[in-house]
Order: structure tokens, then sequence, then C-alpha cells
């Protein structure tokens, strides 16, 4: 598999899968959260400073039904290319070309000169990139038809991506478990010298397997957020491999109700109580500490400004939901964190938009970045949890943000992600 680090992009045209799925704020319109942007930049970089050209393409959001012809200005990646000029100014590159139909850009691939950087309209404009039927039901007769014929589609559409340049670079891991026309399907329009994975997607990856093929004793993964049905795969691979299994947010109540714990209006999955039981059995069964809130902060109902009171977690009152751990859920958590020296944290533990009730997400934070100090390697991936530690100033407190979520849980998961196996195999 070729390598980024030894290739010398000299005189090359790459095509760059980055991913500038961006945060804007609602009302200036600037970028919120440059995270994803500040990613891909040693990969540009590179290919800048080689004395190579890249062509740079993304999606963002998730627009439907436009024409591309016209596109859609709250889609648009012409939005952004200030807060990606800001960096690449840096480089010497001060100002970015852009491309106003991703499928329609030729003349303005080949006016590019070693040394510039040319930016492609959001691909999902078109759904070949995605690679999906649109307008058409499942149920319709004429689903599988329209399938086949949007798979032709879609690589029709790869095929004219590649044709811009004759390097490709997949540095896009939040994009890397979809089979899409920019992620995987491109791929096969380069042979195995001409692609290869950017920086960040190898940091990515050495970052994951590290954690799952050798961790350091004391291995402890903490799981958040709502439906244990979202991290029901991740948490049985993970069974096997930890000694401490931590589990909060709205996910808890399920195991909190199965064990026969009142939980008032709490969030609750019923249909996965079985489940839920399970997951206790196997982790007694396999010696993994479970640990579960004990205490939580409850509400009066769903808002931020809503009334609190404190209670055990398994006696939630009736009419009150739980939406964040409480003190005694904290130091629990806190003590084994802090002891350990392999963490994976993905999820947050209360609802962390409301300031109310962030108070649980915040405290794992911190203790994730103190054990971190300590020795501990910690790997932290999931919006919630990556908005906790930048919130909190403490990214470079913790050793790797992931900027992949569901990348990262469906590679923990063992799963094999298409944009990976496009290229490494």
């Amino acid at each position: 598999m070729q390598k980024i680090d030894n290739y010398n992009f000299k005189g090359k045209k790459v095509i760059v899968r980055v991913d500038f799925n961006v945060p804007l704020n609602k009302e200036t319109g600037e970028v919120s959260d440059d995270t994803r942007i500040r990613g891909a930049l040693p990969t540009i970089k590179k290919i800048i400073e080689d004395g190579g050209c890249a062509i740079l393409m993304s999606h963002m959001g998730k627009p439907k039904n436009v024409n591309p012809a016209e596109g859609d200005a709250k889609f648009s990646l012409k939005q952004i290319i200030p807060a990606i000029e800001k960096y690449t100014k840096e480089f010497g590159v001060p100002t970015i070309a852009f491309a106003e139909d991703c499928a329609n850009a030729d003349a303005a691939a080949s006016a590019l000169k070693p040394g510039q950087i040319l930016l492609l309209q959001n691909l999902r404009y078109y759904a070949a990139e995605e690679g999906k039927p649109r307008g058409i039901e499942k149920d319709d007769p004429k689903f599988d038809e329209a399938k086949k014929a949007m798979k032709a589609e879609q690589a029709a559409f790869a095929k004219k991506l590649a044709s811009y340049a004759e390097v490709y670079v997949n540095d896009a891991f939040g994009t890397a478990h979809r089979k899409h026309a920019s992620t995987a399907v491109i791929a096969d329009e380069f042979a195995e010298d001409k692609k290869m994975f950017g920086f960040l997607i190898n940091k990515e990856l050495t970052a994951m397997d590290g954690v799952l093929a050798a961790p350091k004793a004391g291995f402890t993964a903490i799981m958040g957020g709502s439906k244990v049905s979202d991290k029901i795969n991740i948490i049985t691979n993970l069974l096997d491999r930890v000694e401490n299994l931590i589990i909060g947010g709205g996910m808890a109540y399920t195991f909190v109700k199965a064990q026969g714990g009142n939980i008032g209006n709490s969030l609750c999955e019923n249909d996965k109580l079985d489940l839920a039981l399970d997951i206790i059995a196997k982790a007694k069964e396999k010696n993994v500490n479970l640990l579960l809130p004990v205490d939580a902060l409850n509400a009066d109902k769903f808002d931020k400004d809503a009334a609190t009171q404190e209670s055990a977690i398994d006696q939630t009152p009736d009419g009150w939901m739980g939406l964040d751990i409480a003190s005694k859920s904290i130091a629990n958590f806190q003590k084994v964190i802090e002891s350990s020296k392999t963490l994976i944290w993905n999820g947050p533990m209360g609802v962390f938009e409301f300031d109310k009730f962030a108070a649980g997400t915040t405290a794992i934070a911190k203790a994730v970045a103190a054990a971190t100090e300590k020795g501990a390697y910690s790997l932290i991936g999931g919006g919630d949890s990556v908005a906790a530690i930048n919130k909190n100033k403490l990214a470079d407190k913790v050793s790797y943000v992931s900027t992949g979520g569901g990348a990262m849980l469906e590679y923990m998961e063992g799963k094999q992600l298409p944009g990976i196996v496009a290229i490494r195999g």
C-alpha cells in the first residue's frame, strides 16, 4: 500500500477527499468549529510543499432534491473558503479556487498550477455521491431497477471525479464507513501506487488499532448517549478487551429499568431490556467491572430551564426524568477513570447541550484529562464527547480526539469500513 509520507507529489494533480462537513454559526454563517479543517491541513500542506496541486472534495449536510446547477446556499462549500484560507495562507496559498459544480470542473482542474488549491462544490448535490435513489421508496416495485441504475450512475460520477487528477488521497475518516463515490468507488480508478490515505486517516487508524490490539493494562471504556441500540455492537466487542465498562447517559436507564428500578419519565428502550440484562450477565461472566450511575439530576421537563432535583437513579419520582448523572456517580466514575491506563470515551453522561445538565459530562472530560496527565492513553470520539473536550479546552490534554464518531464506532465494532478497504484491502 502506498504511503503518503514517502510519496513525492511534485507536478501531480491530487484529488483529496476531506471531511469539511463543519458546523456553521446560524447567525453569521461562519465556521463555528474548524477541527475538521485543521485535521486535513498536514495532508494539503504536504501536497503543496512537494510542488503538487490539491483538488479538495467534500460533502456538507444532507441536501435533498437539489439541482446541482443551481445549488443550495446553505449547503454550499463556498461559504467555508475563508476558514480554509486562514490556514493555507500560512504555507503559501492565500486564495483557493472554487468549482461551482463538482461534476463539471474540468476547466478549473486543468487550469491548476503547482502550489494551487481547488475546492469542489458539495458532492451531495448529486444523488450519485451516496449511491441511493432519491424520490422513490424501498417498497416501490421500481426501487430495485432504480437502485441498479443508481449504481451505474455512481460509478460514472466517481470516474468523473477521478478524471481531474493523477493521484487520489482519502483523508476523510468521518465518512470512511460509507460506500460513497468519493470515499470508496473512486479508488478503483487509480493504480495501487497512485492512491493512499492522508495523514489524518493514518493517525485515526494508528490510534484505534493501538487501543484494540495492544491496550495498556487498566483498560476502561466509557459509553454514553441516549440509546443502547446505538452502542450494542461496540459494547459487545469491547467486553472481550476492557477491565471496566462505564455506562452513562440516557442509555443507562434501560439497564436500570431492566433490573427493576423506577425511572419515571426517563428515556428507555423498552424493547432492549433483555439486551441490557444480557450485557450485565456477559460482563460478569468475563470479569468486566460494569459501572452504572447510582444517582441522577432529574428534571420536571426536557428544557434548559427545567426545575431540578436529585435522587437515586433507581428511584426517579413519577413525572420526572433523569438528564444528568449526579455527585455520587461522578465520584465513582472519576475514581475508576483516573486509575486507568487506557481509555475510550464515546457519548455524553447527560443532556450536555443544556448547561444545567452538563456537569456530569464535564467531570468525565476532566477525569480523562487527569488520567492522561498521569500516563494513560485516551481516545475520544463522538460529537458530544469531543465537544466536551473542546469546551473545556482539554484537546491538548488527551491523547487523541477522533474526527469520526460513526466511523470510529463501526471500526471499533470490528466492521470493515468501505473507505478503508478500498485502499488498504
